[in-house]
């Protein structure tokens, strides 16, 4: 098995990561983040054209009104579409969007099946939840954590997945993507996947520590996860083929959560070997040299 030297330019790991997250910071700053309407609030309108037509033809037909809306197929045969927008609109604004697509595909009154403004109370409401979640399972991991290994093993795992969570929404900001409900889902999907992940890696740690008690902290990462890069590897790339034809071949609102998904596991592999395996290593070569001085 030839050995992989992944802590030979573990600074590179952590200024690679470092720069997008900053980056990202910084681009939240000056352009915050796309929140979608489910953060913001607006219009949506529900309407049965009784036929499939795409979402680019129908973005056409109401592109005087400038909208910038989302568009997703509803129904079984996809005949029925819900068009969101962060505009408020009135209910004269409305009947002329309804109007619009009336005139362009002849449909009668009745093809409006609703219509209705929301604020963006639920979007807070949804955003704060998930960031409860989110700290709620790292106490639990890190307890779990230190209890089946130890608390440094913890605190390595925990920094890995807050990078994760940070790069990717770090991603979202520098391009602009649009945040919505589908995102939350995707980042506490994330959570769990990059966790265990760096379980697998940390147990093969905790054996080869067992058995090479006189070794290097490095060392014993580099054969780790050089043990561990195959099932990694392997694991990931098929997860990630899967999201990726849900991503090619999925409709909007499936391309949503794949996208973020397809980016966190990516990600999520990534952290697992080049962040918190050199993060474990730094953090007991730490300690035994504190150790070291206090026995003196």
């Amino acid at each position: 098995m030839r050995m992989l030297n992944t802590m030979k330019h573990y600074k590179l790991w952590f200024a690679f990561s470092g720069a997008v997250i900053v980056l990202g910071f910084v681009m939240m700053f000056m352009n915050g983040l796309n929140l979608g309407i489910d953060f913001t609030g607006g219009t949506m309108m529900q309407v049965e054209l009784g036929k499939e037509i795409s979402v680019a033809e129908i973005s056409d037909v109401i592109k005087s009104f400038d909208l910038n809306p989302d568009i997703v197929h509803s129904g079984v045969e996809k005949t029925e579409v819900i068009i969101k927008t962060k505009a408020s609109l009135d209910n004269d604004l409305r009947k002329e969007v309804f109007g619009a697509l009336k005139e362009a595909y002849g449909l009668e009154d009745n093809a409006l099946i609703g219509a209705e403004q929301f604020g963006p109370s639920m979007g807070k409401e949804i955003r704060n939840r998930a960031i409860i979640s989110v700290l709620i399972a790292s106490v639990v991991m890190l307890i779990y954590i230190s209890i089946r290994f130890e608390t440094v093993f913890g605190i390595a795992a925990i920094i890995a997945l807050f990078h994760d969570v940070l790069f990717l929404i770090s991603i979202y900001a520098i391009f602009g993507i649009t945040v919505n409900s589908s995102f939350i889902a995707a980042v506490l999907t994330i959570v769990g996947y990059s966790i265990n992940d760096t379980i697998v890696v940390f147990d093969r740690v905790r054996e080869n520590i067992k058995r090479e008690k006189n070794k290097d902290h490095f060392e014993i990462i580099n054969t780790s996860v050089s043990q561990t890069m195959t099932r990694t590897l392997n694991t990931s790339i098929t997860t990630l083929l899967v999201i990726g034809s849900l991503y090619v071949l999925g409709v909007q609102s499936i391309k949503e959560f794949a996208f973020p998904l397809f980016v966190g596991i990516t990600v999520g592999t990534y952290s697992s070997i080049f962040i918190a395996s050199p993060t474990w290593a730094l953090v007991r070569q730490y300690l035994a040299k504190k150790e070291h001085y206090a026995t003196k």
